[in-house]
């Protein structure tokens, strides 16, 4: 992470402090979301596997309608060119990539407590196994989300591009937290999730990979 690269996610951060775009687009869906799920189930006590996709539900909808501007923005600004002349493509992809992971973190730490607030089955038996799918998991829906938004930043139909690209490619891992969200439920051992962590580190290291080796070509395109 270079001084460049910082400073981009300084922009970006100060641009979002001004409009709020991302923040208030979040913060409408993850209160709405939430609202419907509690007046659905009314009285009825769901079950600790149902909360667990509930709660990586709300995270991937959230993340949709929050994180597919990370390039669009720059695109409708005209600010694309001048970053292209200034700054390497890995670079600006570890600006953007840092803005979208702190984002999603904020986002996600705020879903976790109105869960462990609000639903009695949201009880977590192991903390530390939690904390590790819940920090791997975020990270691979930052990184997968950072360069889907690059992608339908050069496309016409942006607003419905990206969810179409976004579902089969975290697929995977949304499964894969929700099964590892179950397990800290349940108080599972690291050992009786030995397959599922692996899964969703190995997914984390791949798409951060491919990422940086596909952004230069869809950038520049």
């Amino acid at each position: 992470m270079n001084s460049k690269a910082l400073a981009l996610y300084q922009k970006d951060f100060h641009s979002e402090m001004r409009t709020r775009y991302a923040v208030n687009s979040l913060a409408m869906f993850v209160i709405v979301a939430v609202s419907v799920i509690l007046f659905s189930i009314g009285n009825e006590t769901i079950t600790q596997s149902l909360t667990a996709g509930l709660f990586w539900v709300v995270i991937f909808f959230s993340a949709m309608s929050g994180l597919s501007r990370a390039f669009v923005s720059e695109e409708e600004r005209g600010t694309t060119l001048a970053l292209q002349l200034v700054a390497a493509p890995s670079t600006i992809f570890s600006g953007k990539l840092l803005f979208n992971l702190i984002l999603v973190f904020c986002m996600n730490v705020v879903i976790t407590v109105l869960y462990s607030a609000l639903f009695d089955s949201f009880a977590v038996k192991n903390f530390a196994l939690f904390a590790v799918s819940f920090f791997f998991g975020n990270a691979g829906l930052a990184i997968a989300s950072t360069i889907i938004a690059a992608i339908i930043s050069k496309a016409g139909a942006k607003g419905t591009l990206y969810p179409v690209l976004s579902f089969p490619i975290l697929l995977p891992l949304i499964l894969t937290s929700v099964q590892l969200t179950l397990m800290s439920f349940e108080g599972s051992t690291f050992l009786d999730a030995k397959f599922e962590l692996a899964i969703i580190i190995c997914y984390d290291i791949i798409m951060l990979t491919a990422s940086y080796m596909l952004f230069d070509f869809v950038w520049k395109d």
